[in-house]
């Protein structure tokens, strides 16, 4: 994608290089330049001139050409091929804004996906933080559970078999009620949605 957007924008950079340098578009003018290249150059001195002195040659010969468009140029023929550059950069400036739209859409998509995965992400860091406590709660209960409910002899605990149930009830409870403190900490701090 960016390597076509580059692509397009060197294109049209070059479209309007050229359509700001009406000499560069008279020689693009092709059957001006064949015109000018048949006809025969004056003086036979000239001639092997060129071939002695390739760059020289090429300067003098461009230069002559560029006086025989002028001179036999017409101007209908530079605003014609103007017409052509125009149209094909209006395209291409066309093509460019697309892309441009269409990476503009991208980067918003990729901010819109980003954007839902950081909310997943929140849903499961608040459930985490649900099953922690809970476990948290449940290792309490666990633990006095497991204190009372060995089966060690103990002189006080003769005749008293019901502690244990009430041992149990109040821990139960006092476990769910440090869960109820824990997710109303939570929900006071905005850690967990209300």
């Amino acid at each position: 994608m960016t390597r076509l957007t580059a692509r397009v924008q060197k294109v049209r950079d070059e479209l309007e290089q050229l359509l700001d340098d009406d000499d560069d578009m008279a020689d693009l003018y092709l059957s001006r330049k064949l015109a000018g290249t048949s006809s025969p150059v004056s003086g036979s001195g000239g001639a092997s001139w060129f071939h002695a002195s390739p760059t020289i040659g090429s300067k003098i010969s461009r230069a002559s050409r560029a006086s025989v468009a002028t001179v036999r140029g017409d101007e209908n023929d530079i605003e014609e091929l103007e017409m052509l550059l125009e149209a094909y950069f209006m395209q291409i400036d066309g093509t460019l804004n697309k892309l441009t739209t269409l990476r503009e859409y991208i980067d918003d998509t990729e901010d819109y996906i980003n954007i839902q995965l950081d909310n997943h992400r929140n849903q499961l860091i608040q459930l985490e933080l649900f099953l922690s406590s809970g476990t948290v709660c449940l290792a309490i209960y666990s633990l006095v559970a497991g204190i009372f409910g060995m089966n060690i002899p103990y002189t006080w605990n003769t005749g008293h078999g019901y502690m244990f149930k009430w041992v149990v009830i109040v821990t139960g409870t006092f476990c769910a009620m440090v869960f109820g403190l824990i997710m109303s900490y939570a929900r006071f701090k905005g850690l967990v949605g209300s």
